[in-house]
């Protein structure tokens, strides 16, 4: 299955008002579909990421100008040799690595469709197959809505099927935060999963006094709590002083970036991201640390690659989503995605990803 050459579509949709959390706003949601074409006549596709702008730009270039002279000629199904050869345009200390981490997520998950497809297999069977559907959540609870608002969007995620939502805090006080966790298990229900989602938003001592105020509320787990620049002993104070299941993960880029959350206690759950950390190829590496270290994983967004990772291990936890008003990709792109029923979300059984690409939305959404 030869590579004959790999291509990068970027789209962007815009979107119908503000997303704000903690110390960021969304106003469009972009990504990129890579494609990998084969001699053999296989497409592997996916999409991934949410870089607007000149990052989505030179994201497209990295893909198409760097990393397709590198693989074009070779073997796709071998997966993993082909992640070595692209590893090395990591290693400029002058360059954006995180961005080179991104591309090579990109083409990495294209990869592994067409792999799939070799095999008329879909993936998380593939990688072993635990399971064939997820619980899935909503990421949600962005600040500038009322707290009436806040409510009916939390009802509005039990009526689309999913089994709870992420919160947005860390942009207010820890007060007013635990007031808006307070509305959204009100409106939720008992049953209603509820994280909490500071995108390293707080200080230490803020992020215990979220967590004692909303003590009781069964809070499922609280992620990035704690601002960057100590975040790996400030989350393990965080989880030794309340007790609060803590998720991080999805700001590394590696896997020894995850594993070092893991040696230091900083998390019980590791959310990283495929999409972000090098692809699936990498995130299956990060999976087999935490099941040493007896962390469950997540992954942060990205449904549509998560789902086959998260159902192909044993300590998986929940595919996330948006509301189709913050993410109408993973709505209208995808042709055939399954249908959330009572708080799952099957995980498609087609050959790789499982997926078809809507045309007349890629057009509408192409930069």
């Amino acid at each position: 299955m030869t590579i004959r050459a790999i291509q990068a579509v970027p789209l962007v949709a815009p979107l119908g008002r503000v997303f704000r959390g903690s110390n960021y706003q969304m106003t469009k949601r972009c990504t990129v579909i890579t494609r990998v074409l084969t001699t053999e006549g296989i497409v592997g596709e996916s999409y991934n990421g949410d870089e607007e702008g000149d990052a989505q730009v030179r994201l497209v270039r990295t893909i198409t100008d760097t990393l397709a002279p590198l693989l074009e000629g070779r073997d796709a199904a071998m997966v993993e040799s082909c992640w070595q050869a692209m590893l090395p345009i990591t290693y400029d200390i002058l360059g954006d690595r995180a961005l080179a981490m991104k591309a090579i997520a990109c083409v990495d998950s294209a990869l592994w469709d067409a792999f799939g497809k070799s095999l008329a297999a879909p993936l998380f069977k593939i990688w072993g197959g635990f399971r064939d559907e997820l619980p899935i959540i909503a990421i949600g609870g962005y600040y500038g809505i009322t707290g009436e608002e806040l409510a009916a969007e939390m009802e509005g995620y039990r009526t689309l099927g999913l089994a709870g939502c992420k919160l947005k805090v860390g942009g207010a006080t820890p007060e007013e935060d635990a007031n808006r966790f307070r509305i959204a298990r009100q409106a939720g229900g008992d049953d209603f999963v509820l994280m909490a989602d500071a995108n390293q938003g707080y200080s230490l001592e803020e992020a215990k006094r979220f967590c004692r105020l909303v003590d009781g509320l069964n809070l499922r787990w609280f992620e990035e709590p704690c601002r960057w620049y100590n975040d790996r002993r400030a989350m393990r104070d965080v989880r030794l002083a309340t007790g609060v299941p803590v998720a991080a993960g999805q700001s590394e880029l590696s896997r020894a970036g995850a594993r070092d959350l893991m040696v230091e206690g900083s998390i019980d759950i590791c959310n990283f991201d495929a999409s972000w950390g090098g692809g699936p190829t990498e995130w299956r590496r990060v999976a087999g640390t935490a099941m040493a270290f007896g962390v469950a994983m997540a992954h942060h967004e990205e449904p549509q690659i998560s789902a086959h990772l998260l159902a192909a291990i044993p300590h998986g936890t929940y595919v996330e989503c948006f509301h189709p008003e913050r993410d109408p990709l993973f709505w209208e792109l995808i042709a055939n995605r399954p249908a959330i029923r009572n708080g799952a979300y099957p995980v498609p059984q087609g050959p790789g990803f499982g997926l078809v690409l809507d045309e007349s939305t890629i057009r509408r959404y192409a930069a």
